[in-house]
């Protein structure tokens, strides 16, 4: 049997073509894509980007992933402000990062992927939806008390929070009212009361 072939590191061109093509679906989405218009949009064609990618799937996966490594960055800035603000207070400032208007592509696009990830499990879009949650109840831990994020109640609160975030994220989406949504968001999160970080464990 022939050993198969070892993938190919990716060439600065496949670099700067991925790029591009991420700006597009930022734009035009990933549910519609086709990769004639894409090809044409990035001056490339649909057998070049074939070649590079094997087939549209992989394609859709390599875009996934770079919207993925967006969505990591925001949360390694995050990590990296050092701020001694608790759960609710980073909750909060999360919120504004999330409500920026420069942002309202990205975010449309992960909701996108987010979706079809639901009902189309064992497409390209597969475990999207999951390892975005794992992803931001990760940076949510970060901001309790040791003891509080190790026990069933911490784990319940900061599930509370992105619960919030999200469905406030859809809204905003859908209607594009800032202030309403900003509003809800503080409401709910001023809310909530704050956990004592000796809290016993659950």
């Amino acid at each position: 049997m022939t050993a198969p072939s070892p993938a190919r590191a990716p060439s600065a061109r496949q670099d700067e073509l991925l790029e591009l093509a991420y700006r597009y679906v930022l734009v035009h989405g990933l549910a519609d894509m086709s990769l004639r218009p894409l090809a044409r949009a990035i001056g490339s064609s649909p057998r070049v980007l074939l070649f590079l990618y094997g087939s549209k799937d992989n394609l859709i996966r390599a875009l996934l992933d770079r919207a993925r490594a967006d969505e990591l960055a925001a949360i390694e800035a995050f990590r990296q402000t050092g701020s001694p603000a608790g759960l609710h207070e980073s909750a909060l400032q999360v919120w504004d990062w999330l409500a920026a208007a420069e942002h309202r592509h990205l975010l449309g696009l992960w909701v996108e992927a987010y979706a079809r990830s639901l009902v189309d499990p064992a497409g390209p879009w597969g475990r999207f939806a999951e390892q975005t949650v794992r992803d931001w109840l990760g940076l949510l831990a970060g901001r309790q008390p040791p003891a509080r994020r190790r026990n069933q109640a911490g784990a319940a609160e900061r599930t509370a929070v992105l619960a919030v975030l999200r469905g406030a994220m859809l809204d905003l989406l859908a209607t594009g009212d800032t202030d309403r949504t900003t509003g809800a968001v503080t409401l709910v999160l001023r809310s909530m009361p704050a956990p004592s970080p000796s809290a016993n464990p659950a």
